[in-house]
């Protein structure tokens, strides 16, 4: 089983309308490791989800989106704080620009001794993503999972930028520092490193976060495809893939969780396999995230693609 932690949200897409008093919204449940987990459960693998969650509408919503998807809920902490909403507006190009109303609320009120002290052995890896892993306590309570947890479990990261909720970069390369240790994988896109480490190669990145412990380190490039390094010094790419864009949001999730469904169905969902991957599985591995994500970019919202959307043969 796959365990993804922390946000869990609504994104809200306006409505064109002519009346100036009135704002029609359509809503999808959203956060980028809930997409994660969502993308594993279309792709058959077992996942469980570890979040605190509103009992309010929005909240029942997620948990019965949850449950129609098979992503198990016993995880879950129950709260009467209301739940995280996004305001999303899309670009020319489909991609969304976020507005967060986000104080006090469910997924970001996790506290370090809500973390569970012993995890079912089933859990074989857990994925940190996004603002859960700097707005505090939520952060604190998942860095000492990822800390508790990295001798054990695979850990997946990725930091998914999102300045709206944390303006402060300093606090977002400081949790990278310190998350990217506890960490197997580390995926991030070209746009996050952009804001991170300005004027730095993009090599030069990937390289200290294998310098800091982590298995592989993989970079998302939007249509330009992606590129990974492990720890054993192997490089990859894959070329992106033409689609119709409607837009891309959930495509790096999408990436995320097809990269990991890779790793588990060829067995390399550990430190060690990962340092014994060669060239040709490692691209592969990158080809198969990167036609995750191209199905993805063209549906509207965060649909993740099935096991037959891809080709792919039933487990």
């Amino acid at each position: 089983m796959f365990l993804s932690c922390g946000d869990s949200l609504f994104d809200l897409f306006a409505q064109d309308t002519d009346d100036v008093a009135e704002i029609r919204l359509a809503g999808r449940v959203g956060g980028s490791p809930l997409n994660v987990a969502l993308g594993l459960a279309r792709l058959g693998h077992p996942v469980g989800y570890f979040t605190k969650i509103s009992r309010d509408l929005f909240g029942a919503r997620i948990r019965a989106f949850m449950e129609r998807e098979s992503i198990d809920g016993r995880f879950l902490i129950p709260t009467d704080r209301n739940t995280t909403l996004a305001m999303v507006s899309l670009g020319d190009d489909g991609s969304p620009a976020y507005a967060f109303y986000i104080d006090g609320t469910a997924d970001r009120s996790i506290e370090t001794g809500e973390v569970p002290a012993e995890l079912p052995e089933s859990v074989r890896a857990i994925h940190l993503a996004s603002y859960s892993t700097v707005t505090e306590p939520t952060a604190s309570a998942l860095a000492r999972l990822a800390c508790q947890e990295h001798e054990r479990r695979f850990i997946s990261y990725d930091p998914n930028v999102r300045a709206s909720i944390e303006p402060d970069l300093d606090v977002w390369r400081a949790k990278v520092a310190e998350l990217v240790p506890f960490a197997a994988l580390v995926k991030a896109s070209e746009e996050d490193l952009g804001l991170l480490y300005p004027g730095r190669s993009l090599d030069s990145v990937l390289d200290d976060w294998l310098a800091a412990g982590a298995g592989v380190a993989v970079l998302t490039l939007g249509e330009r495809g992606a590129v990974a390094r492990t720890s054993a010094g192997i490089s990859a790419s894959a070329e992106g893939r033409a689609v119709a864009v409607v837009d891309t949001v959930g495509a790096g999730d999408t990436f995320q969780a097809a990269l990991l469904a890779g790793l588990a169905e060829s067995g390399a969902l550990s430190r060690e396999a990962l340092h014994a991957l060669d060239r040709d599985r490692l691209a592969a591995l990158l080809e198969l995230a990167v036609k995750a994500a191209a199905v993805t970019c063209s549906r509207r919202g965060a649909d993740l693609p099935r096991r037959v959307d891809l080709g792919l043969p039933p487990l």
